[in-house]
């Protein structure tokens, strides 16, 4: 038997590959299916089933396109209603490949058809949870998303979680491998751990989530400072419930080069959208006007999803030379398939073409020393806990997932100062801003790493793990 955890850093995502005997399952599949069919073939294994914890919202799963090049049958658990044919699995179902078998273990609570895997070795013995969004290191799956789908409210949702933590997760041995859907970093939950994998004894003994009193309890905690869910998540379930473009065609659609003009009368006529994917160093020195800046070397996906939002909108794309083809991938993986072709020989050919060019105000953290006083204007666009750990005093808490709400307000006669942790951040905010007319603004690099080394005033540390519980 062997056990393969593919994790997608950008998406803090686990997908999992499992061998026994000459068949094969994959569990949560990301959207591109090459890098499953390769390993195949080079295990010469017949893929026997694609398992599927939930209806997942963060990204747009490869079920259906690997299915059709593989004959393997999709398995959901109860109660799930896919527009494609499935395996709906009953309660405690057993699937066997090689010589290992797989039970469904209905754990519903974060969405109505959750399940969790258990994996049952060659000897009979229970030897891992493939726990989808139900568990997670550190926290468990939220329960506000499926409110709508579940006519249920987000405290009956927790609740139903809880008895399903309770009654199918908890009594399984503490020796069991605990392999989540995903990690930190992820919108799904609030307080994970760095770690992808862990026993399940040390999660009873470590997970807050495990170690409530009773079902009230556990709500409270599950629910408190949840932050709301990216607008993209609705998009993506409806994706992975329905019938959805074959990778291959959306890479063969977007993967086409443009001249500037071209550019320029997709952004016209087609309304399409410049996402510039360079970093916010080369960004911020000349970019073609109102572009977004989301630098592919961050949290690219869901932050063009938090951002971006609608994901039938037509993107016109600005990449780093040979980039292209991963930039498509890691879009198409959150639902983003109307990419119409990128600026062939990137920012360089616009820039030789001599059409306008526009920058970003960005200072050193230095020159923001010299600048600051005590009537200056400080946004800072990290996220509440970052905030309330540390941050220039008087500083307004602006995170950027709230920009539509915060942009309106802005004054555009008065001069303000801007700033996220590293500069990754506060560069998509300034590149929004700029495509609204709000020009009245100092980007500072490098972020708060950076400001903390400098005397501008900032309030008493606290610590972000003490703040999240």
């Amino acid at each position: 038997m062997k056990i393969e955890q593919i994790y997608t850093g950008c998406l803090a995502q686990g997908a999992y590959y499992i061998v026994s005997e000459n068949e094969a399952v994959i569990i949560d599949p990301l959207r591109e299916t090459q890098p499953y069919l390769a390993r195949l073939e080079k295990d010469q294994v017949k893929l026997k089933y694609i398992f599927e914890t939930h209806f997942h919202a963060d990204f747009v799963s490869g079920h259906v396109d690997l299915s059709k090049k593989t004959g393997a049958e999709i398995v959901f658990g109860p109660t799930a209603n896919p527009e494609f044919e499935a395996i709906i699995a009953k309660d405690n179902q057993i699937f066997d490949i090689g010589k290992i078998k797989i039970k469904v273990l209905h754990t519903p609570g974060h969405t109505m058809e959750s399940s969790t895997f258990l994996l049952i070795d060659e000897e009979g013995k229970e030897t891992a949870i493939f726990s989808g969004d139900t568990l997670f290191l550190g926290d468990v799956g939220r329960p506000d998303l499926a409110q709508k789908s579940a006519q249920m409210t987000q405290e009956e949702l927790a609740g139903l979680l809880y008895e399903s933590l309770q009654s199918k997760i908890m009594p399984l041995a503490d020796d069991i491998i605990v392999y989540p859907a995903h990690g930190a970093g992820s919108a799904c939950g609030k307080n994970m751990q760095k770690e992808t994998v862990d026993s399940l004894g040390n999660q009873k003994k470590t997970n807050y989530a495990l170690n409530q009193p009773n079902k009230e309890s556990f709500a409270r905690e599950v629910l408190d400072g949840l932050l709301p869910p990216p607008k993209y998540f609705g998009m993506n379930v409806a994706m992975n419930k329905g019938g959805i473009p074959s990778f291959d065609e959306v890479m063969k659609h977007g993967n086409k080069p443009l001249s500037p003009d071209n550019v320029e009368e997709l952004v016209e006529h087609a309304g399409a959208l410049i996402l510039d994917t360079r970093n916010a160093t080369d960004f911020h020195k000349g970019f073609i006007p109102n572009s977004i800046n989301i630098g592919l070397k961050g949290d690219f996906a869901p932050w063009v999803g938090a951002m971006i939002v609608d994901v039938k909108q037509p993107i016109v794309l600005v990449a780093d030379l040979g980039t292209e083809e991963e930039v498509i991938t890691r879009l198409s993986r959150v639902g983003f398939d109307e990419v119409l072709g990128f600026l062939e020989g990137g920012f360089d050919s616009w820039k030789n073409s001599e059409k306008e060019i526009d920058t970003v105000n960005r200072i050193s953290p230095e020159e923001f020393q010299k600048q600051y006083n005590e009537n200056s204007i400080v946004f800072d666009v990290r996220k509440e806990s970052e905030y309330e750990a540390e941050h220039v005093n008087e500083a307004f808490e602006r995170p950027l997932s709230n920009i539509n709400e915060w942009a309106n307000l802005i004054d555009k006669n008065e001069h303000f100062f801007l700033h996220c942790a590293g500069g990754y951040r506060s560069m998509i905010a300034a590149s929004i801003l700029n495509s609204r007319g709000i020009r009245n603004f100092s980007e500072i690099e490098g972020g708060f790493n950076k400001i903390k080394e400098t005397t501008v005033p900032k309030s008493t540390f606290m610590c972000q793990s003490k703040i999240l519980k």
